[in-house]
């Protein structure tokens, strides 16, 4: 009998091997098809039940010096950043240095009257109407210069608000800049010493921090802009003013720890991550979204920054963890982490291949010109300049679109496709956009 429970002991043991095996043979698949396909580079770190099933580079770290991404190359996080933001917040108030309900004109003396309202738990979960500062034309005209932090408040302090605090949900920047502001106030210490002190070295993160560009910085790797197929060096941002919204860089080995220290008490007390990790308006908890992938819980974010795109993905259910830091602008580190996320929980994914473009005559691309709405808030115009089949949303660029079939078309900027759908008649009444893994049908509105 003993025998039998031993071997089968065995038997199961060499079936979780397997499994794993699998699954990182399908996720260094797809991987190698993001590289050849989407041109994706950067590191990766994928997990399920709290072991690591893939830890891997993708690519290169420098094109100039053809060194290869791995495990230890060091990508600026972008809005990653903010959860180490909230979480130092968090902190100060577990010692009684502040309360997440005070206003924060309590802990900003100067601050100016249309901020009389907002709360500490507005910034954090972005309902202060506080404008984004990174949305001002003039963000991207002078983001090369340095900006101590009371000139950074200094260009939004004086604008009105969009909404009365705590009414709506809007991503804010200039909120997470203010959090920063107030971190220093109250604690007495520079932002980047006090996560020093109180993050990065209790949990040994010791490839953390914040990036200074003049810093030599071993490992670090170069960020790139992707336009079609050609790469560029991305354009320069002095990492002032990013700030306590996304100025630090890390490793997926080094967020692999981290993730490992929310499952316990290192930092914070479960009862304080879970507020952080509870939803407020959008799904937005304290640094992080809060969604459902096939009815399991994902905590998460993502970051965008010069010549990087990161996302963190964590499913507590069964200790999952979805790492993807690359030094690709355009690449879509969210999607691919989706994906990932669906490889290993055996759910369906695509994996990139290479588009065959057809030709198509205007007068049959005509039948899709049109307005297309996805959701209340958010419709695609899809329409032709001369022989250019277009598409373009609300406040971006237009995007080339190129058929793959008569009803299909597929964008080379991202990863992303549109299906038209006719009804009975033949009138094309639907597009269903695809990207990230994910299905969006939009009703044809005009």
């Amino acid at each position: 009998m003993k025998q039998t429970i031993v071997r089968a002991c065995l038997l199961l043991m060499a079936a979780i091997v397997v499994t794993a095996q699998d699954y990182a043979a399908k996720a260094r698949e797809y991987l190698k098809a993001q590289e050849t396909v989407n041109g994706f580079s950067g590191s990766v770190l994928l997990a399920k039940n709290g072991s690591i099933i893939l830890n891997t580079g993708v690519g290169l770290a420098s094109r100039e010096l053809n060194v290869p991404n791995g495990p230890d190359t060091k990508f600026r996080l972008g809005s990653i950043t903010k959860q180490f933001t909230a979480t130092s917040i968090m902190l100060l108030e577990q010692r009684s240095k502040l309360n997440v309900t005070d206003l924060i004109s309590k802990y900003i003396p100067d601050a100016p009257e249309a901020w009389k309202d907002v709360t500490v738990h507005h910034l954090l979960c972005h309902q202060s109407g506080i404008p984004s500062y990174t949305n001002d034309p003039a963000y991207g005209r002078n983001m090369f210069k340095p900006m101590p932090l009371p000139e950074l408040i200094g260009g939004f302090r004086g604008k009105p608000l969009e909404f009365a605090p705590g009414s709506q949900f809007k991503y804010d920047n200039s909120g997470y800049v203010l959090l920063g502001d107030i971190i220093e106030r109250v604690s007495g210490e520079k932002y980047e010493e006090f996560l020093n002190k109180n993050i990065f070295e209790p949990l040994k993160m010791s490839n953390s921090g914040y990036d200074h560009f003049e810093t030599i910085l071993p490992n670090r790797a170069a960020g790139y802009s992707k336009q079609g197929a050609r790469f560029r060096n991305a354009a320069y941002l002095d990492m002032s003013q990013p700030h306590a919204a996304g100025s630090l860089y890390s490793t997926v080995n080094d967020l692999a720890l981290w993730d490992a220290a929310l499952y316990t008490d290192k930092v914070l007390p479960q009862a304080v991550l879970n507020r952080m990790f509870t939803p407020n308006k959008s799904g937005y908890g304290y640094g992080w979204t809060i969604a459902e992938e096939a009815g399991m819980k994902l905590i998460g974010h993502g970051g965008g920054i010069n010549g990087f795109s990161t996302f963190i993905g964590r499913i507590p259910q069964d200790r999952s963890l979805m790492l993807v830091l690359s030094n690709v602008q355009q690449a879509n580190a969210s999607g691919v982490a989706r994906d990932l996320g669906a490889l290993i929980h055996d759910r369906p994914y695509d994996v990139p291949k290479v588009r065959q473009q057809i030709s198509m005559t205007n007068e049959a691309f005509d039948a899709f010109v049109g307005t297309y709405q996805l959701s209340p808030a958010f419709s695609i115009r899809v329409y032709r300049e001369g022989n250019r089949f277009l598409t373009q949303a609300p406040n971006q660029p237009p995007s080339e679109i190129f058929p793959e079939t008569p009803n299909s078309f597929f964008l080379k900027v991202v990863e992303a496709q549109i299906t038209f759908e006719r009804d009975a008649g033949g009138k094309v009444t639907q597009m269903i956009l695809r990207q990230g893994g994910r299905s969006q049908p939009g009703k044809r509105i005009e």
